[in-house]
């Protein structure tokens, strides 16, 4: 699946593209957790990391958060998983974490427009297009406000500080996810799992303020690769409550 990050209608909606897929060599239905979250193999979309199926026990944990310490080559990233909100999708990223997926990868995008500041990681490949071999199923939030920018009543406000998940449509998470260091608006399709903490909201402001690679085509760009390299160096569980 081409996981590269698309933005439409003046930044005002997030998409994962989907990109095309080969035929698979059998019929039979990809391998399937049956737990509640069904984590379902992707085997045209193949993992850019080694790594099995997560755990999808009968009773999830739904209970709590879970603090990520995230050292960046920009400095820390420190995250607070929130199961209440999004237990399968905080299931998920604490198995990666733990098969250590996201170590030494680059945060490959950025965003800078008026309504839409997001830094987008997840991807070993570096280039948008690599997922951990399986999806499963969105965890929408209900108690987002609606975004100040959007009359229609529409989008709404991901606020500064928030951490959630890129998607290529309905039900197709996978590893990446996005953290939003300026407040953004967006309809609300995007799994938010948890929050950065403030330490974490320096290191944006410094990737933020670094800005966006130029291109020919595009001398001062408003997404695209960052100036400053940000790599997560790892993602380890740090505390429980």
């Amino acid at each position: 699946m081409n996981r590269a990050l698309t933005t439409a209608l003046a930044a005002t909606a997030l998409v994962v593209s989907a990109g095309s897929a080969t035929a698979s060599a059998s019929d039979a239905p990809p391998p399937t957790t049956h737990g509640p979250c069904q984590y379902t193999q992707t085997p045209d979309e193949p993992a850019a990391r080694p790594v099995p199926l997560p755990p999808d026990p009968r009773h999830t944990p739904s209970h709590g958060t879970v603090g990520m310490a995230v050292p960046t080559s920009q400095g820390p990233l420190p995250l607070r998983l929130d199961r209440a909100k999004a237990p399968c999708t905080v299931q998920s990223f604490l198995h990666l974490a733990r098969h250590r997926f996201y170590d030494r990868t680059v945060c490959h995008r950025l965003t800078a427009y008026p309504t839409l500041k997001v830094l987008q990681c997840g991807d070993p490949t570096g280039t948008g297009e690599g997922g951990p071999g399986y999806r499963y199923k969105d965890e929408l939030p209900v108690d987002l406000p609606p975004a100040p920018s959007d009359p229609t009543g529409v989008r709404r406000l991901y606020g500064r500080g928030l951490l959630a998940m890129a998607n290529a449509g309905p039900n197709t998470n996978g590893s990446q996810f996005f953290v939003v260091y300026g407040d953004s608006a967006l309809r609300p399709n995007y799994t938010v799992f948890g929050t950065v903490g403030a330490a974490g909201l320096k290191t944006l402001d410094k990737v933020a303020a670094g800005g966006i690679e130029p291109t020919a085509q595009d001398p001062a760009p408003v997404d695209g690769t960052p100036v400053l390299r940000t790599e997560l160096l790892s993602v380890r569980p740090s505390c429980r409550s």
